[in-house]
């Protein structure tokens, strides 16, 4: 399920702001961008990610923003002396050199000054990522809750034509013995006239039957149908059972296809394959 989420939160130090994106995927995989301050802090995240999404691919990005600068500058002193020392001593055994050694012009050696970044306390932080991610994660639940109401209503709508679909197929299934024994006896009629045995003819048409009857197909296709419907409607996560779900109505259906033996059937079981294609892209978005 797609989607977009957007936290912010800050304290006198630093100011976090997370972003979370979704897609599809039929697998949970949490992608997760954060500063390398925050290598520490990244189990605790995943563990706040892992509760609410049990599908779908997750990236999180979470950026930090500090309200003072960490930059600090740090003095060696002994190496500056040092320098000074040096340079001095140069200076005595040159005539006419000036002695006095500018500060300036010590400071700027290399080491004397070197800019430091300020150790970040991670665990201090934790508070305000965690509020910020938890604002992401409520901003993209949201967005994806709207979105799952209409996947809803279209899977139920879907489930609606399967059933019709169905209902039409077994209307067109009715009678097809009476058919299969007329179609067997014409063409045999046409090979060897009218000199063959009615009670053969039956054997033929009950065989013939047999293999084409589809009632347990349809049985269970109904079965698989209303456990569709009733796993919709529970609250705890159930994209995996749909897609089995989906996985079973197919099965039955192209068995259903295998065994049809007049076009008003075929043309049901393309009807069904196509409700169960459209289906298997909604459930792909279910949790």
């Amino acid at each position: 399920m797609t989607g977009y989420g957007r936290g912010e939160a800050s304290n006198s130090d630093v100011t976090v702001v997370v972003e979370l994106k979704s897609v599809n995927n039929r697998f949970r995989d949490l992608q997760l961008r954060c500063p390398r301050e925050y290598m520490p802090l990244e189990p605790r995240i995943n563990n706040l990610l892992k509760e609410p999404f049990h599908r779908g691919r997750i990236d999180a990005f979470v950026r930090r923003n500090t309200q003072a600068s960490r930059s600090k500058v740090v003095a060696d002193v002994a190496l500056a002396a040092e320098y000074a020392r040096v340079i001095a001593g140069v200076s005595e055994t040159i005539d006419g050199v000036d002695r006095a050694v500018p500060l300036t012009f010590v400071l700027g050696q290399p080491g004397v000054l070197n800019v430091t970044e300020a150790a970040v306390d991670v665990m201090a932080d934790w508070q305000v990522v965690e509020t910020a991610l938890q604002s992401a994660i409520d901003d993209l639940l949201e967005m994806r809750q709207t979105e799952g109401k209409a996947i809803y209503d279209d899977l139920r709508g879907h489930l609606d034509g399967l059933r019709d679909v169905i209902d039409h197929l077994s209307a067109a299934a009715l009678g097809i013995n009476d058919r299969l024994q007329k179609r067997l006896e014409t063409r045999i009629a046409r090979m060897v006239g009218d000199r063959f045995e009615p009670y053969r003819i039956a054997q033929e048409v009950a065989v013939l039957a047999d293999k084409a009857d589809v009632s347990e197909e349809l049985a269970r296709l109904r079965s698989h149908i209303d456990q569709f419907g009733e796993a919709m409607d529970r609250t705890e996560p159930v994209g995996r059972r749909l897609d089995f779900l989906l996985q079973e109505m197919n099965r039955e259906v192209n068995t259903i296809g295998s065994k049809a033996v007049e076009h008003p059937v075929s043309q049901r079981v393309v009807d069904m394959k196509s409700i169960l294609e459209r289906m298997r892209e909604q459930s792909a978005n279910v949790q």
